[in-house]
């Protein structure tokens, strides 16, 4: 097992990724963005189920921090884990809004396309040099790209893209046999967009097969599977983690 990063790991799916992967032996560097005492806490819990985590600042929305990044995730690569690259990257860090299409403002079209295409582009263009040979990619995506929800048009627009430039990674990656996936979760009880009152629960639950809404574990099951040996032969896939959401 290697040492994989995780965008988005103080809370949600990046931190239930963070904790799982950490019980199944990597090395885990998670980032946060505004919330350092909650990337803590899960570093704090790994070491104490003896793992071994490392939380780094990073706001996915600026590409001119990634190369300061990179040379933190280097830096602790070296000193932490003596290695001197990574094994999988997550593209997991993101934010909910829900605004209709005929008032969403430039300013919030802008800021969902920084964190949900051009962040993971670039990121991943910035650590991929770091990246080892048989390493694994991991986009997270939405099932808003195949069930139009209203109110999440940029959201799902963005998604979408990242879902097309994750086949675009598997392709140009694969001469140094680097495996990219997206995996798209439906409705999971996370923060994201301000979370799901009872009503709202009860709704999603209905259009599932499964008849609940999803859990974070459930989630970071799958991207644990497609970063692990058992997922090598798993590329170029976009795989929906809904419990069967309106079928």
């Amino acid at each position: 097992m290697g040492v994989i990063v995780i965008t988005g790991g103080s809370r949600g799916i990046g931190a239930s990724t963070a904790e799982l992967c950490a019980r199944q032996g990597h090395g885990v560097i998670l980032t946060y963005n505004r919330n350092p005492e909650a990337a803590q806490a899960v570093v704090q819990r790994i070491e104490a189920a003896g793992g071994k985590a490392v939380a780094l600042a990073l706001d996915v929305a600026t590409v001119s921090t990634f190369a300061v990044f990179r040379e933190a995730v280097t830096r602790v690569l070296h000193t932490i884990w003596g290695v001197t690259s990574l094994s999988g990257l997550v593209n997991n860090a993101g934010y909910g809004l829900f605004n209709p299409l005929e008032s969403v403002t430039e300013a919030q079209f802008d800021g969902l396309f920084n964190v949900h295409l051009k962040g993971p582009f670039f990121l991943t263009q910035t650590l991929l040099p770091l990246l080892e040979e048989h390493a694994s990619i991991v986009n997270l995506t939405s099932a808003t790209t195949r069930v139009a929800t209203s109110g999440v048009a940029p959201y799902a627009a963005f998604k979408g893209g990242l879902d097309v430039l994750t086949r675009y990674m598997a392709k140009e990656f694969g001469e140094r046999r680097i495996r990219a996936n997206a995996v798209s979760p439906g409705a999971i009880r996370t923060e994201l967009g301000g979370g799901l009152n009872d009503e709202f629960e009860a709704l999603l639950a209905g259009q599932t097969a499964l008849g609940r809404v999803g859990e974070p574990q459930d989630v970071a099951r799958v991207i644990a599977l497609l970063l692990s040996q058992e997922g090598r032969w798993i590329n170029a896939q976009t795989i929906e983690v809904t419990g069967g959401y309106i079928i």
